[in-house]
C-alpha cells in the first residue's frame, strides 16, 4: 500500500485544483462576457472531455505503463489552469477548460495503479481511499478559491496552476511504475450498446439508471448554483467556497462515520431513498433559504442525502455482480455518470434562463420522482440477488 501514496498525494493535490476553480468560474467567465448558458457549458465541456478520455487514458497505460501517463496528464493539468488564468476571451476559457477535462481524466489511471498495487483483497479499501482523496480534494479546494478570491479572481487560478506544477513535480520524483503484465483492470466503455446492456441488467439495472438519473440532477444544481447565488443572493465567490467546503466536510463525515453504521443497522436499501428524499427536499428549500445560515443548513442537508444514497448505491451495484462481469459494469456505471455530469450543466444554464429558481426545483421533481426509481431498484436487487 506504501506504493499508492504518491498516486493518493497526486489525486488530492489534482482535485485540490480542481476544487479551487469551482466557486469562482462563474463570476470569472462573466467578466468575459458570459451569459448563463456560456458558464454552464464551460462547466459541461470538461465534464464532456472528462468522459471522453477517460477510457482512452486507460488503455494508454496499459500499454505504456501508469507513471509516463501520470505524468503527462499532470503536466497537462499545469499548462491548461495557467492557460485558463492567462486567457483573454471566453473562446480561450473553452479552450482550456475543455483540455483540463480532457487531462483530469487521469483519475482511471490513478484506478488503474490501485489495483495493480493491490491484492482482490484490500483492493476496495484502496479504491476507498481514492474516494476518500476525492472528498478531501473537493472539500479543501473550494474554500482555497473562495479565499483568495479576495486577491482577484485569477489569483486562485494561477495558486491551482502552481500547485499542480508542484505535484508534477512530486510525482517525478516520487511515483513509481505499477503495472503488471497480468493487471486486470475494470473496462470503460462509452460505446451506446455498453449503456443499454448495463442498464438491462437483471440485478442493478435500475441502479445503474438511478445512478445516472441522480447525477444529472445533481449536476443541474451544482452549475446554477454559483449563478443564484450572486444575482440573486448577492453572494461572492468567498462566500459560495465557504458553503461548497461546509458541504464537503459534511459529506466526509456521513461517509467516514455514520452511514457505517446505518449499514450494519438498516442496509444499504433503506438508505438509498432516504439520501434521494433528503437531497430533494434541500433542492426544493434551496431557492427560499436566505443568506448564509439557513442555505448552509440546506447545503449540509443535500450533502447528508447524498452522502448516505450515493454510497449505498454504489454498494449495492458492485456486489450485485459477479466477478467475472463487475469490471464491465462498474467501468461502465462511471462512464455513465461523468457522461451524466456532462449533461446537467449543458440543460442548466437553458433552465436557468426560465428562471433563477427553475435549474433547483427541476432538479427537485427528478430526485422526487426518483424515491420511487429507488424503491424499485432495491426491489429489483433483492428479487434476483
Amino acid at each position: 500500500m506504501k506504493l499508492l501514496i504518491p498516486v493518493l498525494l497526486a489525486v488530492v493535490l489534482d482535485l485540490v485544483g480542481f476544487g479551487i476553480v469551482i466557486p469562482l468560474l462563474t463570476f470569472y467567465a462573466e467578466e468575459y462576457g458570459a451569459g448563463p448558458v456560456a458558464v454552464t457549458l464551460l462547466m459541461a465541456v470538461y465534464s464532456l472531455a472528462q468522459f471522453l478520455m477517460a477510457p482512452v487514458w486507460g488503455a494508454l497505460s496499459d500499454r505504456y505503463g501508469r507513471r509516463p501517463i501520470m505524468l503527462f496528464s499532470i503536466a497537462m493539468a499545469t499548462v491548461c489552469l495557467a492557460g485558463f488564468a492567462w486567457a483573454e476571451s471566453l473562446v480561450m476559457l473553452f479552450v482550456f477548460r475543455t483540455l483540463h477535462g480532457a487531462a483530469a481524466a487521469n483519475i482511471s489511471t490513478a484506478q488503474a495503479c490501485v489495483a495493480d498495487a493491490t491484492t482482490p483483497e484490500n483492493r476496495a479499501k484502496g479504491m476507498g481511499m481514492i474516494g476518500a482523496a476525492f472528498g478531501l480534494g473537493f472539500t479543501i479546494g473550494p474554500f482555497i478559491g473562495g479565499e483568495l478570491s479576495v486577491h482577484g479572481l485569477a489569483a486562485p487560478i494561477w495558486f491551482a496552476a502552481a500547485l499542480s506544477a508542484l505535484n508534477l513535480i512530486l510525482a517525478v520524483v516520487w511515483l513509481r511504475e505499477t503495472r503488471q503484465p497480468d493487471t486486470q483492470r475494470p473496462t470503460r466503455s462509452i460505446h451506446p450498446a455498453a449503456f443499454l446492456r448495463v442498464a438491462k441488467h437483471p440485478v442493478v439495472g435500475l441502479c445503474i439508471v438511478l445512478t445516472f438519473v441522480m447525477t444529472v440532477a445533481f449536476a443541474i444544481m451544482e452549475s446554477s448554483f454559483t449563478l443564484f447565488a450572486e444575482h440573486v443572493r448577492e453572494l461572492d465567490a468567498r462566500m459560495v467556497g465557504r458553503m461548497f467546503g461546509v458541504a464537503g466536510l459534511t459529506m466526509i463525515f456521513v461517509q467516514g462515520g455514520i452511514i457505517g453504521r446505518l449499514v450494519k443497522r438498516f442496509g444499504e436499501g433503506p438508505l438509498i431513498p432516504v439520501g434521494i428524499g433528503l437531497l430533494a427536499i434541500g433542492l426544493f428549500a434551496l431557492p427560499l433559504a436566505p443568506p448564509i445560515g439557513a442555505m448552509t443548513a440546506v447545503f449540509m442537508l443535500m450533502a447528508i442525502g447524498q452522502g448516505l444514497a450515493s454510497p449505498s448505491l454504489h454498494s449495492l451495484i458492485s456486489r450485485g455482480t459477479s466477478e467475472d462481469e463487475q469490471g464491465f459494469v462498474l467501468g461502465t456505471n462511471q462512464s455513465m455518470s461523468a457522461l451524466a455530469r456532462a449533461v446537467g450543466p449543458t440543460l442548466a444554464g437553458w433552465i436557468y434562463i426560465g428562471g433563477p429558481s427553475w435549474p433547483f426545483y427541476t432538479s427537485g421533481t427528478i430526485l422526487a420522482l426518483s424515491v420511487f426509481l429507488g424503491v424499485a431498484a432495491v426491489k429489483q436487487r433483492r428479487t434476483n440477488a
